[in-house]
């Protein structure tokens, strides 16, 4: 299955609860006025696109809309697809191209981050990347052993110590193997992490330390895990991690189980973060490198296509 089945599939509560609405309501209309555009408004709210994504939204179609000089309300779906796609930020590729490179995954207990983790791996052993696993969750025996199985399922070696360990070991003895075993990337888990839990972002601030030392041309991306089901929470959720962490880029989990969509675009407006993956499914390629284009083609796309 391809890309745009996959997240078609994965967007479809979405797409029902959403568009769905928004298509009648513009079938409801004669003429583009101001009480459409007010409708259309509150309805991109209720889908998690939130009240600041919403209004700029609404006021660049305004502007389109007049700038085309349409006056059929049915053009405005398409028009909408169009506004969606260029409010998102299109640096969606992962910026691995030095050998090694580094991913930091970070995110809060729940999120499903080391689950996303063995899935991002399986991925990027698909493009034909050698991986290595970093095992720094320390804090929870339960996180080395389930990141232990998502290695032997994607085929990858994995660096570990005991649990309670220091989590910025594992990552020294992580970046050591990678060089000896000639590994391209390494992806890191870390413990869950919460912004008001000052010791645990001293800790990540240890890691990029021992990273910036140990790897000090390497490309690195800091990945944040959100769960789409959390809706505004999870936009929340990246605002105060944005600023702790030096975040570039999101993952988003659990797309399929949840009506809120919509919070992805104001993940990308409002904090001008790239969404990197998104999470479309249990199985073990069912995390999907995000496009910014497929998404909206999904989301407005009609079940008979």
């Amino acid at each position: 299955m391809g890309f745009f089945q996959k997240i078609k599939d994965g967007l479809k509560k979405t797409r029902e609860s959403v568009m769905t609405q928004i298509n009648t309501m513009l079938n409801s209309f004669t003429k583009i006025d101001e009480e459409l555009f007010e409708e259309l408004e509150e309805l991109l709210i209720m889908s998690d696109v939130g009240m600041v994504t919403a209004e700029r939204i609404c006021d660049d179609l305004r502007k389109e809309v007049k700038r085309q000089g349409v006056t059929d309300p049915q053009k405005i779906g398409d028009l909408l697809e169009e506004t969606i796609i260029g409010l998102m930020n299109n640096d969606e590729e992962l910026h691995i191209s030095t050998k090694p490179s580094i991913i930091l995954v970070i995110g809060v207990n729940g999120v499903g981050k080391t689950t996303t983790i063995g899935k991002m791996a399986a991925e990027l052993k698909s493009r034909g990347k050698k991986v290595l696993l970093a095992a720094a969750d320390t804090f929870r025996a339960a996180a080395i052993e389930q990141l232990e199985i998502w290695a032997q399922r994607a085929g990858c070696d994995i660096v570990k110590q005991q649990e309670g360990s220091d989590p910025a070991a594992v990552v020294f003895d992580a970046i050591s193997a990678a060089k000896a075993r000639g590994a391209d990337v390494i992806i890191c888990d870390t413990a869950g992490r919460l912004h008001n839990k000052r010791h645990l972002m001293d800790e990540l601030a240890k890691i990029n330390r021992i990273i910036d030392r140990e790897l000090p041309d390497a490309d690195k991306e800091v990945l944040l895990v959100l769960d789409a089901t959390t809706g505004q929470n999870a936009l929340n959720q990246a605002r105060e991690f944005q600023n702790a962490a030096g975040i570039t880029g999101i993952v988003l989990t659990k797309l399929d189980g949840t009506a809120k969509g919509g919070v992805v675009i104001a993940i990308s407006n409002e904090l001008d973060l790239p969404v990197k993956y998104i999470g479309v499914g249990e199985q073990l390629d069912d995390l999907q490198p995000f496009n910014s284009k497929e998404f909206a083609r999904a989301l407005f796309t009609k079940e008979k296509d």
